[in-house]
């Protein structure tokens, strides 16, 4: 991760980053969007879960109600955390999909089981059936487990190498705008349904279909990436492909160079490979020094990502809103969709323009810098009133309230945060740090790391904000653990700059 600084991409004047006239084409975008949108995947499931829990209805059919205070903050890990395990298994077959039947057909494979395990799911909860909520939710997850391979992956293989890594933030920028979508779907449907209808937590569920609905039928107007028709011994297809894409002539030097550059890069990739099998590699991603190291990497920067608070925050925002003051579901519902507002445009912004400009190492550790500082002041503010989200119907003095307006715009500012640091770097460290030999496994290990440790945080979460009493380590001291986690590696990124 260089962390000099560089000029960034002008986004309001590509034609000067020296490509032929008609590469920035509209069919280039068209690919570039279509596949983007399965970032919204995740950002639409994180944000809308919650939503769920907050329908009187949803929880009066399972008989929420009726379970101890530990057993709901179970049900509620267990529902919330089931896509992530999913999205475990959808990350490891990915790879085997994508290169066995193509990007189109498994966007469409991803799409189905996304579309299938939400039905399951909506039945179940209409029903009050947890086994099947448990079942929907983890198939839905095998779906959307799949997006951060398939969408990353097509893009890459379309877009021009200037703007490749600009393309490939509209994937990550998707993800705010999922989660965007699923806060103001959650907002509307609490202040104009009655609360105790299905239709309260029924539509703003069926937002799934409807995104995976619209990714599905996009990838009928798209054509298959050049390199993956190059790998399958179609090179002239390829370039018929790559002639749409770039809107030039298949003959054309510029076309012709982007078939002859796929073709090269695959035979070396075969050379490479040649010889080595499953074992082999997975012998020297762990047994070579200077691979183990870089696993040592990859495996930290999923592990302190995951942990750093981030994503706990998006996935219980309502919640965690209201131990910090705010009353009524509608009021909570909306200041947690402002926060998704937030989080979009500093994940436009920093990905954009702030990254390149400051350099990936400053922006990590200015990042994780603020995610610390944020995370100690609501630690700090939750201790100061320990009796929040500890005491039944507590009310918070008067003299409090400026703290816990500071507390919430931490939790905004905690975004930002995000957004400038680990929002992008937990992707990029991983593509950039291994040999090609063992790209492929490294790749599958990280992201299969990164669900393990968001299925294990968004499980863990609902009990650690238990009263001590209770079995939890409370609200305090959970935002602790938080600062303690961001703080640590911010005392490790200080340690490598200055060896």
């Amino acid at each position: 991760m260089a962390g000099g600084v560089k000029k960034p991409v002008n986004i309001f004047r590509l034609k000067d980053l020296g490509e032929p006239k008609g590469v920035f084409n509209w069919r280039l975008w068209f690919a570039v969007v279509s596949f983007g949108l399965l970032g919204a995947a995740r950002g639409i499931d994180e944000g809308l879960i919650s939503g769920a829990f907050n329908s009187p209805d949803f929880k009066d059919t399972i008989n929420y109600s009726s379970y101890s205070k530990i057993e709901q903050a179970n049900i509620k890990a267990n529902v919330s955390a089931m896509v992530q395990i999913g999205s475990v298994a959808g990350a490891l077959i990915a790879f085997l999909i994508c290169d066995r039947i193509g990007r189109i057909q498994a966007t469409r494979v991803l799409c189905a089981l996304w579309v299938v395990g939400i039905v399951i799911f909506m039945i179940g909860g209409v029903n009050g059936n947890l086994g099947a909520i448990y079942a929907g939710r983890f198939v839905a997850g095998l779906g959307v487990g799949q997006t951060p391979v398939v969408g990353p992956v097509y893009i890459a293989e379309v877009a021009p190498a200037s703007v490749r890594g600009l393309c490939t933030c509209f994937f990550t920028g998707a993800v705010y705008i999922g989660i965007v979508l699923a806060y103001f779907t959650n907002y509307g449907a609490a202040l104009h349904m009655d609360p105790h209808s299905h239709n309260r937590w029924l539509v703003p569920s069926s937002l799934h279909v409807m995104m995976a609905g619209i990714i599905f039928i996009l990838t009928f107007f798209q054509y298959e990436s050049p390199r993956f028709l190059v790998k399958q011994g179609k090179p002239d297809r390829a370039a018929q492909v790559m002639s749409k894409l770039r809107h030039l002539p298949v003959d054309g030097e510029y076309v012709v160079g982007e078939i002859t550059a796929i073709q090269a890069a695959l035979d070396h990739e075969l050379e490479a490979t040649k010889g080595v099998g499953w074992l082999g590699k997975i012998k020297e991603m762990f047994l070579d020094r200077s691979n183990l190291y870089r696993v040592y990497l990859a495996t930290m920067v999923q592990l302190l990502s995951q942990w750093s608070g981030a994503g706990s925050i998006t996935l219980y925002a309502p919640d965690l809103f209201a131990l910090l003051g705010i009353t009524g579901s509608e009021e909570g519902l909306l200041v947690t969709a402002v926060f998704g507002i937030i989080k979009l445009i500093a994940a436009l912004m920093c990905a954009l323009f702030l990254v390149d400009v400051i350099g990936r190492k400053r922006a990590l550790l200015t990042g994780i810098t603020l995610q610390a500082i944020a995370m100690i002041y609501v630690a700090g503010f939750l201790t100061a009133v320990p009796e929040m989200g500890v005491v039944k119907n507590f009310v918070l003095p008067a003299d409090k309230k400026g703290a816990s307006r500071g507390a919430i715009a931490m939790i905004y500012i905690s975004g930002f945060g995000w957004a400038l640091g680990w929002n992008s770097m937990q992707y990029l460290l991983t593509a950039e740090l291994f040999p090609l030999r063992i790209r492929a496994l490294a790749t599958s290990w990280a992201m299969t790391l990164h669900f393990a440790n968001q299925y294990g945080n968004s499980r863990a979460v609902p009990n650690m904000l238990l009263p001590v009493s209770d079995g939890g380590i409370s609200p305090k001291g959970t935002f602790w653990c938080f600062a303690a986690g961001n703080f640590l590696h911010v005392g490790y990124q200080l340690v490598n700059d200055k060896s």
